[in-house]
């Protein structure tokens, strides 16, 4: 049975559930980061931005539960900053869901950590982008920063929740990934991940000013985590490349933590304004959102929404360029479809980082489909669809 799908009495029939629900509960931020895919409004004491109704929240949840959530992922702008998220935090327990938060953890008091902690099993990221003040804040845009993150961390660990070190790599900070390791060490982090730095919103502006590694170092880079600097720690390292660059023994452990790979078959997006949406990408492309939470029966958006009826009967095998042609594509869908998408508007678009290290003679050729027959299947199936959106419902 394929990877998503759940069979019901009726052998015909095929349904995805809704494992998880990624809700940006707020347009803003309190800092201000040059590498944002996203790109939310800056947010200080004078100035507020709008945020999720927890009336629209706790109706979206209690929608999603009968079509198999089980976790939700808190992220933003800065999901801490939501004026009622102790209330969503108490939903979330008293609902039995699992929690994700992604966090710049600045506003990880200890009352907000221990309610955090109480949670079901919560997983808890936080963006940690250098081993020293100047490094850190200047990827963040945000003096004093660096101090507050720290002491977030802590107060984490002091309730009870180890989270996960995000890094996200630059050419400014590449040299300092060692020293982040031993930081997450003494901090007390159960793992540490390490992000590409994604052309997208101001990630773009970032790689128009080369602060990127190009897909060739950052290919040189994760293979020295996962083979090299992964055997020196006790803490799970993982280097959110895609799968055709890992280790087999490294997918399948502890350590893959899922990198590399979409969950889109399975996930949901709600905007800070209560659309529902692709994931995040819906901030900025409109016809990757699906309607809104106060106006559309949540069941009727999951089953019935155009893109992802498409998504579902044309993942993986419409993928085109190399992802078409990948051993991989099976687990790793795409890579990122939203990341895909915003290239040239195309669903099927392959990921730029493999296309990037193919185009170059780098993609590993164990990683080839070697079935003749299977590669002009696939390629005649990309030129035999469209895959550009027409319309977004």
């Amino acid at each position: 049975m394929a990877k998503g799908f759940t069979k019901g009495n009726n052998k015909k029939e095929r349904k995805f559930l809704l494992r998880q629900l990624y809700f940006y509960l707020t347009e803003g931020c309190n800092l201000h980061c040059r590498h944002c895919w996203i790109a939310p409004k800056f947010q200080t004491q004078k100035n507020t931005y709008p945020s999720l109704t927890f009336d629209l929240f706790i109706s979206i949840i209690k929608q999603a539960i009968p079509l198999g959530l089980s976790r939700v992922k808190l992220t933003g702008g800065e999901p801490l900053l939501h004026p009622q998220i102790e209330k969503i935090l108490d939903a979330i327990k008293a609902q039995n869901i699992r929690l994700v938060l992604e966090t710049n953890g600045i506003l990880c008091a200890p009352e907000l950590a221990q309610k955090i902690a109480e949670c079901d099993n919560p997983f808890v990221s936080v963006s940690l982008d250098g081993a020293n003040a100047e490094t850190h804040e200047w990827m963040r845009g945000v003096k004093g920063c660096f101090d507050a993150t720290l002491e977030g961390i802590r107060n984490l660990v002091q309730a009870g929740v180890n989270p996960q070190i995000i890094m996200t790599i630059t050419r400014r900070n590449k040299d300092q990934v060692k020293a982040v390791l031993g930081l997450a060490e003494s901090l007390g982090a159960k793992s540490l991940k390490f992000n590409i730095l994604q052309p997208t919103a101001r990630g773009s502006q970032l790689h128009q000013e080369h602060e990127n590694l190009n897909a060739a170092e950052l290919l040189e880079l994760g293979r020295w985590v996962e083979n090299s600097l992964a055997g020196s720690t006790d803490l799970r390292l993982s280097f959110d490349y895609p799968l055709a660059f890992s280790s087999l023994n490294h997918i399948f452990s502890e350590n893959g933590e899922g990198c590399g790979s979409c969950g889109i078959l399975g996930i949901l997006g709600v905007l800070s304004d209560g659309s529902y949406a692709l994931c995040g990408i819906g901030e900025t492309v409109p016809e990757l959102i699906f309607g809104h939470a106060s106006r559309e029966n949540l069941e009727d958006v999951w089953n019935n929404t155009m893109i992802l009826q498409e998504l579902r009967r044309g993942l993986p095998n419409r993928l085109e360029g190399i992802c078409g042609n990948c051993l991989m594509k099976e687990l790793c869908l795409g890579s990122c479809i939203a990341q895909n998408y915003l290239s040239n508007k195309n669903l099927w678009e392959p990921y730029w980082f493999c296309q990037e290290l193919h185009n170059k003679g780098l993609f590993p050729q164990t990683r080839f489909f070697n079935n003749t027959s299977h590669a002009k299947k696939s390629q005649g199936n990309s030129n035999n669809a469209t895959g550009h959106l027409v319309a977004s419902n």
